[in-house]
């Protein structure tokens, strides 16, 4: 994919110990890379969405390998903590949501949702100090996927490149749907519907969670019965949160059907999901 409009970051590669690997998968590169001004590698970061998350090389293949929790993709700061949930700093990747998205990710591909490869969980022997005395080591996700740009990079991309991912979509159109959105409104109805049948709750579902290549991605609020909230007070509120995922869905499809600047008739987009028995008509006032 060639973009002239990614932002390359300079960055070190540091000492390293490698606490998750996918077996598949263990023989690729890894890349310990943390940003830092004065390094001598470089990665890049493809818009402002993606906060602390760069792309650090290619698979033999040809996907997009990226890693996760490297330190911030935009300001002067390598890290910035506004202290208002102690060691959860912005450019950081914290172990817990790290081993989340891990194993939740690889059980959702195992059901047949199309979504990143996990390769890596990374532990830095770099250290990071806090105000109050505290030392914690940075930690990479590294994954890959076929398309490093979410939805809602859509302000970042070019007309063409938008078009040659949405051209993909026709392999996926057994339908024989006339508009682009409702190609994809059948993927992310359906990956919904293959979640809560599995009652695992992806809990952030939104335009910048799926790829243009309708990649699900980032699991790290995510719950299943094999993977549980660790809280009560999550437990508890985790079974009312699957409907607001209904609404997220249709959000993502909407933002689609705008980028595309596509005609949308609500009775089409609504058509499909009650198809895969979501009646959005039982939670109209």
């Amino acid at each position: 994919m060639k973009h002239q409009n990614f932002m390359r970051h300079k960055g070190t590669y540091e000492p390293y110990t490698i606490l998750r690997s996918n077996p598949s998968d263990c023989k690729l590169h890894i890349y310990p890379f943390f940003r830092d001004p004065e390094g001598l590698e470089e990665a890049r970061c493809i818009s402002p969405n993606h906060g602390r998350s760069f792309i650090v090389g290619r698979t033999s293949s040809g996907r997009h390998i990226v890693s996760k929790g490297n330190g911030l993709s935009y300001t002067q700061h390598q890290l910035l903590n506004t202290r208002e949930m102690g060691s959860d700093t912005w450019g950081l990747l914290l172990l817990p949501d790290a081993e989340r998205d891990f194993i939740l990710g690889q059980e959702i591909q195992a059901l047949g949702i199309k979504t990143n490869n996990m390769e890596y969980i990374i532990e830095l022997d770099k250290e990071i100090m806090f105000d109050d005395g505290k030392c914690l080591k940075p930690i990479l996700l590294q994954y890959d996927v076929e398309c490093p740009f979410r939805i809602c990079d859509a302000a970042f991309m070019t007309k063409e490149e938008i078009s040659s991912e949405v051209e993909k979509w026709k392999i996926l159109n057994q339908n024989q749907h006339k508009k682009s959105h409702l190609i994809a409104a059948e993927v992310v109805v359906k990956n919904l519907r293959i979640l809560h049948d599995n009652n695992i709750l992806h809990n952030a579902i939104h335009e910048q969670n799926y790829t243009w290549a309708l990649e699900l991605l980032d699991f790290e609020l995510a719950c299943s019965p094999q993977y549980p909230y660790t809280s009560e007070d999550s437990q508890r509120h985790a079974k009312d949160l699957f409907p607001r995922e209904i609404i997220h869905s249709y959000r993502v499809v909407n933002y689609i059907a705008q980028v595309l600047r596509e005609d949308i008739d609500y009775s089409e987009i609504d058509a499909i999901f009650n198809k895969y028995d979501f009646n959005l008509s039982k939670f109209k006032l």
